[in-house]
């Protein structure tokens, strides 16, 4: 038990300090430049309810943050070639510059935060939350 909230303290601390530094450098929120990471993965575009589904919300929520990007100029809805009854989001070109910007200081953010543990602990750590992922990914499969 002390494992798990050890691990779960961390993760919030993290997510503190990347909510924190999204805000004040680049005026955005972690779900406005989670959305805009599922797009640039997919340059296509995806559904809405794709999105919704990878991103683990609500439609309406997903719906709120299009919206909002979408007034700024960084996506835009298209509708679906083979259902005009769905829409796509896509980036826009000024929307993929200002995510590129943004991930940029992202991994930086969070390289810098793992730099005080030395790169043999990092590699033990990632070896070992490698190996429980895995264990994980069985037993959910079982």
């Amino acid at each position: 038990m002390r494992l798990w909230l050890r691990m779960l303290s961390c993760t919030s601390l993290i997510e503190r300090q990347v909510r924190s530094k999204l805000r004040r450098e680049f005026d955005t929120t972690l779900p406005r430049f989670d959305l805009m990471a599922h797009l640039d993965r997919s340059p296509e575009g995806l559904r809405m309810g794709d999105l919704s589904r990878r991103m683990m919300v609500t439609s309406g929520n997903v719906t709120g943050i299009t919206d909002q990007l979408e007034a700024e100029g960084l996506v835009m809805r298209v509708f679906s070639p083979e259902d005009r009854r769905s829409l796509i989001v896509r980036m826009t070109p000024n929307g993929r510059r200002a995510f590129r910007r943004m991930a940029k200081a992202y991994e930086r953010w969070i390289v810098g935060m793992f730099d005080r543990l030395p790169p043999p602990d990092r590699n033990q750590l990632l070896r070992l939350l490698g190996t429980l992922k895995d264990d994980l990914h069985d037993t959910v499969a079982d």
